[in-house]
């Protein structure tokens, strides 16, 4: 009998034989007793004790493994769609032989509880998400380790293949000291279920021996059979990202990273009115994208420089006073450096179709630019009364908005505007869209 934590697992159909006559399913996962040991376990059987079996339990459970098989591994063989152990043999599980239980024993749990978030690959080695990116194609289709905080979870995508088949996707945000946003994607049932349980801007992961491929056009992480997922790891680089990723949070500097997520304004096609926004955005936390026909109700050009133009640093997006010689916040990667900063635009502006008035939303950088026509070098040269013919000409015009809507918890209304293009719209293309969504 063995007491051992569960760390992973993984279920597939495996294959008929012929001459017996029915179908045998394999479901494998791996087993964990102290800090340098692991082992890969399989179990066979019928369909019906397969899926009872594999349903039974989950990762972080503790469980009890009676009367295995305990057979020499073939590392080129057993371990190409398994994690890597340190074990030299594999357990096999019979539906005739074998027994798995949950542990009942508390003090046994209790001694075991800390082995899940020891890493089974040295801590110091991963990639970090920027190297990921800088070297993008060179690391496509390689299985290597990452050590990131969670930034966000969207929601589980169901979807039917050509063939019938069910499947599910998770995608997972990440971030670390270097990018500020990097896609985990999840296809298996327990690391889907392992990640929805997750607190977001909170949670520290070691995730060991996952695929990089790109997804969306950009490199992206895949949880494949050989993953192993660590959450807040017990380590010193893990320590040191979780409290980077506090101060981060607590500054606002992942909220105020308003990448439209390398969706093309070109590709943006539904139409909503401002109530269909907030209504989205509250029937599901997921970003969106889409275009409204709404006139701009509040653009405070015309107020002080410094209330329209932020400096930030260049190294954590933190915003900074341009007269100090480095960043103030104390988990800045370049804290020790000197400060280095960008300026740009950042407004406040509310849009009002209609059905409501969507406040405070975040207009910056090149999008105002774009709206604005002008640079900032150009606009700091405007006088005050050039400025407010600026705000006049946008102001209570109706405008045709490609907006991107996102959950935040610093919102009284819980949900936030992001204005990705902004420009006066066409009388006909207006009465047209809104025909459509008054019918």
């Amino acid at each position: 009998m063995l007491d051992l934590f569960k760390v992973h697992s993984n279920v597939t159909p495996y294959f008929c034989i012929p001459d017996i006559g029915f179908n045998r399913f394999t479901f494998s996962f791996t087993l964990k007793d102290s800090p340098e040991y692991w082992i890969n376990v399989s179990a066979w059987g019928s369909d019906e004790y397969i899926s009872v079996l594999s349903g039974s339990f989950t990762i972080g459970d503790c469980m009890v493994v009676e009367n295995p098989l305990v057979s020499n591994k073939n590392p080129e063989k057993d371990e190409k769609f398994c994690p890597t152990t340190p074990s030299f043999y594999r357990l096999l599980i019979s539906e005739a032989h074998s027994q798995v239980l949950l542990c009942t024993d508390m003090s046994t749990a209790d001694r075991l509880l800390p082995l899940l978030h020891l890493p089974g690959k040295d801590p110091r080695d991963f990639y970090s998400l920027g190297d990921i990116v800088i070297n993008g194609q060179g690391l496509d289709g390689r299985v290597l380790n990452i050590l990131a905080a969670v930034r966000s979870i969207a929601e589980l995508k169901l979807f039917t293949t050509s063939d019938g088949r069910k499947g599910q996707r998770l995608e997972v945000k990440l971030f670390d000291d270097s990018v500020t946003s990097f896609s985990l994607v999840c296809w298996d049932r327990e690391a889907i279920q392992l990640m929805q349980t997750l607190v977001p801007k909170e949670t520290v992961l070691f995730i060991a021996d996952v695929k990089i491929d790109s997804f969306r056009n950009c490199m992206a992480a895949t949880v494949i059979s050989k993953t192993i997922v660590t959450v807040n790891p017990d380590t010193k680089e893990a320590s040191q990202l979780y409290s980077y990723a506090k101060e981060m949070s607590s500054s606002g500097a992942l909220e105020d990273d308003d990448r439209p997520e390398d969706t093309p304004v070109d590709s943006i096609t539904d139409v909503y009115t401002v109530s269909h926004l907030k209504l989205k955005a509250q029937e599901s936390p997921e970003v969106f994208f889409g275009i409204t026909y709404s006139f701009i109700s509040k653009l405070d050009v015309d107020s002080s420089i410094s209330k329209v133009i932020k400096a930030k640093c260049a190294k954590c997006k933190y915003q900074v006073n341009e007269e100090l010689q480095s960043c103030t916040n104390p988990s800045c990667p370049g804290r020790d450096q000197p400060l280095s900063v960008t300026t740009g635009f950042d407004l406040l502006v509310d849009i009002t179709d209609h059905s409501g008035t969507l406040h405070a939303c975040s207009l910056k950088d090149q999008a105002a630019e774009q709206t604005l026509g002008c640079t900032i070098e150009e606009f700091t040269g405007l006088t005050d009364d050039e400025r407010t013919a600026f705000k006049w000409k946008f102001l209570l015009e109706r405008c045709k908005i490609h907006i991107k809507v996102l959950p935040s918890t610093k919102m009284r209304s819980g949900i936030r505007g992001v204005i990705l293009a902004c420009s006066l719209a066409d009388p006909g293309e207006v009465k047209q869209h809104m025909s459509a969504l008054l019918q």
